[in-house]
């Protein structure tokens, strides 16, 4: 399926009503670049794209001019299964990506099997000065790095992390939020301690409040820490 045949699937799938909708959550995509095509649409088309003999033509052809063009991108790139050629998709990707539903709909499957050598990969995303890129190694991170490989370390290095950027520390309130869901202990001193800078303090608290998987008690303890 060439680049072109692809662009015209999409807007075969096309949903004005949703569209509309979409549009609105990202305020800083121009609307004229949003075709309207719902996620399961484009998972599917995907799968049958990774399918395929040959998907370099498309994932070679950068930058897209559509959102979901990206979108699609990130969820072939999904689909890889292996994680040398992942990273590079990911690396050829991530300049382009411009808004926080396409970064965070990029999750390679096969990073699950690779952490010891992804750990290396989200420091050099870490260290970016691209918006999306430092959110897409913070949310690696979070993904992969808060259950069995999980090091106290790692809280320290996003503790080191500034960033001016919503969509930054949107996603490092996100990170600590769980890390206080699966990691109480370790986690918790960073509140205790107001380590995190007073935006992402507090809304970690909120994110952390709202989680199901934080105790009554964790959030009381934890509401009770608010910075005003």
């Amino acid at each position: 399926m060439t680049p072109m045949e692809i662009t015209e699937k999409l807007f075969a799938s096309a949903d004005v009503q949703y569209r509309s909708f979409q549009a609105k959550l990202m305020p800083g995509v121009d609307a004229e670049r949003v075709i309207g095509v719902r996620t399961p649409v484009l998972r599917k088309l995907a799968k049958e794209i990774a399918r395929e003999a040959d998907t370099e033509a498309f994932l070679n052809d950068l930058p897209h001019r559509y959102y979901e063009e990206n979108n699609l991108h990130a969820f072939i790139i999904g689909e890889c299964k292996n994680y040398e050629k992942s990273v590079s998709y990911v690396d050829a990707l991530l300049p382009y990506v411009d808004n926080w539903a396409t970064c965070d709909q990029l999750s390679p499957k096969v990073f699950a099997k690779n952490r010891e050598k992804l750990i290396k990969e989200i420091d050099r995303w870490l260290a970016s000065d691209k918006t999306y890129t430092v959110r897409f190694g913070i949310e690696m991170l979070m993904s992969h790095y808060l259950d069995d490989d999980f090091h106290p370390e790692y809280l320290e290095k996003l503790t080191k992390l500034r960033s001016d950027e919503y969509y930054v520390n949107m996603m490092l309130a996100w990170f600590f939020a769980t890390a206080l869901a699966k990691q109480w202990n370790s986690a918790v001193t960073y509140i205790e301690e107001r380590r995190l800078p007073v935006w992402v303090h507090n809304k970690t608290i909120q994110k952390a409040a709202e989680s199901y998987r934080v105790t009554a008690e964790q959030k009381a303890y934890l509401k009770g820490m608010k910075i005003k």
